[in-house]
């Protein structure tokens, strides 16, 4: 079984968990789209009456193209569940996200919701998160500053650039840097703290506390459900 079909089949068992009436947050990613195409699919097939929020423009128009209704999170009444991916999840829940450079509205959006339902296929499963990169979100303005106090604590990492060779733009208007560890840090949620604590930065995407049901995909065709 190809990861492309993994993903399809995870987002897949993800969309039967939406209810009627339900609003509904979209991640945002490529494991995220499988979700909101298969939801697009349950909709129509069962006339499902559902709402949703995004976390991202490309989410956003995905779902509309698709037919479901999008609301402005600032003018959402509830959120009962997020579905979203992420780039690395240990045995504690514990998440990275921010590959898609969407993490900080992804974690607002997660936050505000009464269950966070994350889909992944096998290979984002780790021992302990830090494996690949951290993003961090940064204000532009006194953003080099910003770097040399992250750098101080010993963290190394690279500016995220975009294909044509330009700084990656958030969707909130900030950049981000990609830390690279060296190995997966043993307190992580203490590094967090620490870059929260410096002007300049927005927020991690380290995500603790946030996930509810697990979904993971696997080669060989299960779906394992972890509560």
């Amino acid at each position: 079984m190809s990861l492309l079909l993994v993903k399809q089949a995870v987002g897949e068992k993800a969309a039967t968990l939406i209810k009627n009436g339900m609003i509904v947050g979209l991640g945002t990613g490529s494991t995220a789209n499988c979700f909101i195409d298969s939801l697009i699919l349950r909709c129509r097939r069962e006339k499902l009456s559902i709402q949703a929020v995004a976390s991202s423009h490309q989410s956003a128009d995905r779902a509309a193209k698709g037919g479901i209704e999008i609301l402005d999170i600032n003018e959402a009444p509830r959120i009962d569940i997020t579905v979203d991916g992420a780039d690395e999840i240990d045995p504690l829940k514990r998440m990275i996200k921010g590959g898609g450079g969407a993490h900080v509205r992804e974690k607002i959006l997660a936050a505000a919701s009464r269950e966070m339902v994350v889909i992944v296929d096998e290979s984002k499963l780790v021992p302990q998160i830090g494996v690949g990169k951290l993003p961090v979100e940064i204000l532009y303005y006194g953003s080099p500053a910003t770097r040399l106090k992250i750098e101080n604590l010993g963290l190394k990492g690279m500016w995220r650039m975009t294909e044509e060779d330009s700084l990656f733009i958030t969707e909130n208007g900030n950049v981000l840097f990609d830390i690279s560890f060296d190995s997966p840090p043993p307190f992580p949620e203490e590094i967090h703290e620490e870059l929260l604590h410096i002007p300049g930065v927005i927020d991690t995407g380290f995500f603790f506390g946030l996930a509810g049901r697990v979904l993971v995909g696997y080669l060989d065709g299960r779906i394992e459900i972890r509560d």
